[in-house]
């Protein structure tokens, strides 16, 4: 697993990002990160046969579609889904797989790193760039709304 300081290196010099599995859906974990990362500079790519655009952003069947340079490919699968994923991003010479919170397959890190890519697993994204870069308060989301009102409890 990588040391902090190269989770800082990675996501400062890295900022191009395929997310493999981005969902349409607002509420769904895979949107709220790229929706941040996209706040915060990023480009991303979405990848997922099943949407046409994700974002705002056209949206590719799988890696070998995308037509520009990927700098990081962000897994949003199953941690069997993996190995087809890592193949792809060796294919397009990305430069890191990065595997979301809960996802872990050490066969297809090793392959990425046999293959010179740098890889990240079990790591959210968007919780290590706002940890490292500013932005996280205690529930792992700057809102930008500072109150000194207490919120109303809505009776049962």
């Amino acid at each position: 697993m990588p040391d902090i300081k190269t989770i800082r290196r990675i996501l400062k010099d890295n900022r191009t990002v395929a997310v493999v599995g981005l969902s349409a859906n607002w509420y769904r974990p895979s949107y709220f990160a790229a929706k941040y990362l996209i706040d915060h500079g990023f480009q991303v790519i979405p990848v997922n046969p099943n949407y046409q655009e994700v974002l705002g952003q056209h949206c590719y069947r799988d890696l070998l579609a995308v037509p520009q340079p990927v700098d990081i490919v962000e897994i949003f699968q199953q941690s069997e889904q993996v190995p087809p994923v890592v193949e792809q991003a060796i294919a397009i010479e990305a430069k890191v797989v990065w595997m979301q919170l809960g996802i872990v397959n050490e066969a297809a890190a090793a392959c990425a790193r046999a293959a010179g890519l740098e890889v990240v697993m079990d790591r959210c994204m968007k919780i290590e760039y706002a940890r490292l870069f500013g932005g996280l308060n205690f529930v792992g989301v700057n809102t930008g709304v500072i109150s000194s009102k207490r919120p109303l409890r809505v009776p049962y």
